[in-house]
């Protein structure tokens, strides 16, 4: 089937008909995981949107593994903490993203911020910020005189405490904090160590505001480009979501049910493609569903398992090669003995000579990144 190949069959309007193959390169090459590389660290995150904030270093920080696997030898090991101290990069809601985006999301905030067209659990969250107003003047005053400040330095005066069946039971502080986030009234100016450092948002996000259509239509049109190909409606994710609304055109991928949105830049692209070490939380495997439909990958975190259910490794990277997702690595970066030690590389198919290439050489690649050695099994 030809990339891009259009047939009139969805309300009159012209949709493309792609192939697996076709669905899967456009994912790559959107990911910016073809053989091209960016050309800066700040170039990669303002096409990617945004890094997923999770400090786990069984290998590295997901957010220096997302930069490493698109850099590549060029990836500059201190330059993502140089950008958010310089604030070219800020941190919101958990992602990473660039300062300047920030006036796509002033709008929502401030919309969340009065309360205006909240349901279900999202109203439950406001009414318990004001049932808690004096809390939260309380908090907005100390980072008035005294912020940038960590959570432990603020003060916890509820009234009605923070009532959940999971970790988040009574830590009221910490979801005052991230409900004020969300409502525009606070920002992470930056860390300490693994702790964030939060401040009045006014003196941390940039003054812009775009309208609330406009900034949603854009981030739906920059999630599109970033992702190449997704599906218009998705479950609710409360940060970054998987769907991407009515942008782009409509395409049908062969074997997959349902329609979906494509970027028409993507469509009859070249594509070169290369072998490189995900993250788990990378956006080209993060939605499951997609991975599913599109590559015919079956992969899962599996930190949160006990260590006998585990198939892959406690922190197992996807591995890609091409246009397919070939197997995983299961590493650790054992800093104390500076060594990255590899335990298994799993290959889903047995890997051809050129593949096991490829891929030893990205193990080699991240081993010199990282600053270890490489230990790898007998």
């Amino acid at each position: 089937m030809a990339p891009g190949r259009r047939s009139p069959s969805l309300d009159g309007v012209a949709v493309h008909e792609l192939s697996p193959r076709d669905a899967r390169r456009i994912a790559v090459r959107a990911q910016l995981l073809a053989r091209d590389r960016p050309a800066s660290l700040l170039d990669a995150v303002r096409h990617l949107g945004m890094l997923q904030v999770d400090l786990t270093a069984a290998v590295a920080p997901s957010a220096e593994l997302v930069l490493w696997s698109r850099l590549g030898p060029a990836y500059p090991p201190a330059g993502l903490a140089r950008a958010l101290a310089d604030r070219t990069l800020v941190e919101l809601r958990g992602m990473i993203r660039p300062a300047e985006d920030l006036a796509l999301y002033r709008a929502e905030m401030a919309r969340w911020a009065a309360g205006t067209g909240l349901t279900g659990w999202r109203r439950r969250q406001w009414e318990w910020v004001r049932a808690n107003d004096a809390c939260r003047r309380d908090i907005l005053d100390r980072l008035d005189l005294d912020g940038p400040l960590p959570q432990s330095a603020l003060p916890d005066t509820c009234r009605v405490r923070w009532d959940s069946s999971g970790w988040n039971n009574d830590r009221n502080v910490a979801m005052m904090l991230e409900l004020l986030e969300l409502y525009g009234k606070v920002a992470v100016a930056g860390r300490d160590g693994r702790e964030r450092l939060w401040d009045l948002a006014d003196r941390v996000h940039p003054g812009e505001v775009v309208g609330a259509a406009q900034a949603l239509r854009t981030r739906n049109e920059r999630r599109l480009a970033s992702l190449g190909i997704a599906r218009a409606r998705g479950p609710a994710c409360p940060v970054e979501p998987a769907d991407v609304g009515e942008v782009g055109e409509p395409a049908v991928v062969s074997g997959v049910r349902g329609v979906w949105r494509v970027d028409p830049a993507q469509l009859g692209q070249p594509f070169a493609g290369r072998a490189a070490l995900l993250s788990p939380l990378d956006r080209l495997v993060y939605d499951r569903r997609r991975l599913a439909e599109i590559f015919g990958y079956d992969y899962a975190l599996e930190m949160y398992k006990p260590a006998a259910r585990r198939r892959w490794g406690y922190y197992a990277l996807p591995i890609l090669y091409g246009d397919r997702l070939v197997g995983k690595l299961d590493a650790t970066a054992d800093r104390r003995a500076r060594v990255l030690r590899v335990d298994a590389v799993h290959e889903d198919e047995p890997f051809t000579a050129a593949v096991s290439a490829a891929v030893g050489r990205e193990i080699r690649g991240l081993a010199r990144a990282l600053g270890l050695d490489l230990d790898l099994p007998a």
